[in-house]
């Protein structure tokens, strides 16, 4: 791409009232890296459509898709990076919970056990 845009507007001016700090940031970034490559508007759009992806996993036209995943391919890797470290939670079914509960019985220790006073 050779033409180049202004890039003389603030990005933090496009910072949604209840936008979660998480989501920002990674908007923002997208935004700085791309800011002189594209019309404002437009960035400002796709950078909502990029966190649209990530966060909530929307789908748009597939031309839209590919572009956005050319533009984020270091911004999402390194936020994926960051996410895949974090605590993750483990969901089970509630007929797994009750066949677990009924076949390891409860420790033994536990019942024997008398409060201190």
């Amino acid at each position: 791409m050779d033409e180049s845009f202004p890039a003389n507007w603030d990005i933090e001016y496009y910072r949604e009232d209840a936008e979660p700090d998480e989501h920002w940031e990674l908007r923002k970034t997208f935004m700085e890296v791309h800011k002189n490559k594209f019309p404002e508007e437009y960035l400002v759009a796709l950078s909502k459509a990029f966190a649209n992806v990530e966060f909530l996993g929307c789908l748009y036209p597939i031309r839209l898709m590919d572009k956005i995943a050319e533009m984020s391919k270091i911004i999402a890797k390194k936020y994926r990076a960051g996410k895949a470290m974090r605590l993750q939670r483990t969901f089970i079914t509630a007929s797994k919970a009750a066949k677990h509960k009924i076949t390891v019985p409860a420790r033994q220790c536990d019942a024997k056990r008398t409060p201190r006073i």
